[in-house]
């Protein structure tokens, strides 16, 4: 009788412990730091009690996020230690513009994702609790993001390059897209770097520090080069009484190249559209002075905005012996004004 009751008794235990399958070693805070030295390895570890009637997939999910932030946290901080530290020296060698670039650019690649993360996950259903574990192994770590900033470095190069080939064939507007492409790419080159650094893994072979510097000069000078001036690409369809012209267009466009601006026949590399429709009518016809009116609908889009920044109707008064005559001065004259409009949308 006293063996039923022990078998039946250890039968419950039994049960009880395993019930559920192998419980993972990693439950273990001993098991953990044997297994997983913080030498080789980050962690992170975590657990949630699940609410009575909630589903316990919904808090895999929470627990999983809540172990993985751990891990990030933990490389985070060594990261943001090293941002610290460089943006003090900036600030003291009086680079105050340097500096807070580099603060801004370092705190918004500390946002990017770490790669390389495991996470695995346990549901103990006697005490409804959700267990996650995080790890990633600092050489795994290492290795992606030294091949990740020789990549970078790679991409930035080769937009550098098209850029440059563009400007040259005076494809100005898709030369600053491939300039701004490149310039993107250098936070994440920093994060790389910086956090190698933070891993002590920071060789000047891998991070390439002089090499990302260099490109990045070249870059700021390249879109400071292209900043200098506006390409316009114009559309522009003038009615004088019922005759085709292109009365305003040629006066606009003597105006605009005297504020700085060039203009290209590809509407796909232009900074700015420019479309002008004209039509003429007269007004009136006194002892021998006629007058009409030039009523120009005017819009300009800006490509990099992606939408209209002005639209809007002008009438100029012209007058003269002839009708036609009356008209081209009013054409003439709607030049100036028309540009008065729109110089402040393009500087």
């Amino acid at each position: 009788m006293k063996k039923i009751v022990l078998t039946i008794c250890f039968s419950v235990v039994f049960l009880a412990l395993f019930g559920q399958g192998t419980l993972p070693a990693w439950l273990s805070d001993n098991t953990r730091d044997l297994r997983y030295p913080s030498e080789t390895f980050y962690t992170g570890f975590a657990y949630n009690i699940i609410e009575k009637g909630k589903s316990s997939q919904d808090y895999v999910e929470r627990t999983k996020t809540d172990a993985q932030t751990e891990l990030v946290k933990k490389i985070r901080v060594k990261i943001e230690a090293k941002t610290q530290s460089s943006t003090s020296t900036l600030s003291t060698n009086g680079k105050y513009s340097e500096s807070e670039s580099f603060s801004n650019e370092a705190k918004t690649s500390a946002n990017a994702e770490i790669v390389g993360i495991k996470t695995e996950t346990y549901f103990d259903q006697w005490d409804n609790t959700v267990y996650a574990f995080a790890y990633a192994n600092k050489y795994e770590v290492i290795g992606y993001y030294k091949a990740n900033i020789s990549m970078l470095i790679g991409q930035i190069e080769g937009s550098l390059k098209t850029a440059k080939n563009l400007e040259q064939s005076k494809e100005k507007s898709k030369a600053r897209r491939q300039c701004e492409e490149a310039m993107s790419m250098f936070a994440k080159v920093r994060y790389a770097q910086d956090l190698l650094t933070a891993l002590d893994a920071a060789d000047s072979e891998s991070l390439q520090q002089a090499k990302s510097e260099a490109l990045r000069n070249q870059a700021t000078q390249m879109m400071a080069r292209l900043a200098q001036g506006v390409y316009v690409y114009m559309k522009s369809s003038e009615d004088l009484l019922g005759k085709k012209v292109n009365i305003i267009a040629g006066k606009l466009k003597a105006i605009l190249a005297q504020n700085g601006c060039s203009f290209t026949d590809d509407a796909a590399q232009a900074d700015l559209k420019l479309t002008l429709s004209t039509t003429t009518r007269e007004i009136s016809n006194n002892n021998g002075m006629v007058f009409c009116y030039a009523d120009v609908e005017v819009d300009l889009y800006d490509n990099h905005k992606g939408k209209s920044v002005y639209n809007d109707e002008i009438s100029q008064k012209g007058g003269s012996a002839t009708a036609e005559r009356a008209g081209r001065k009013a054409m003439e004259d709607a030049a100036p004004a028309i540009a008065e409009k729109i110089l402040k949308w393009i500087k």
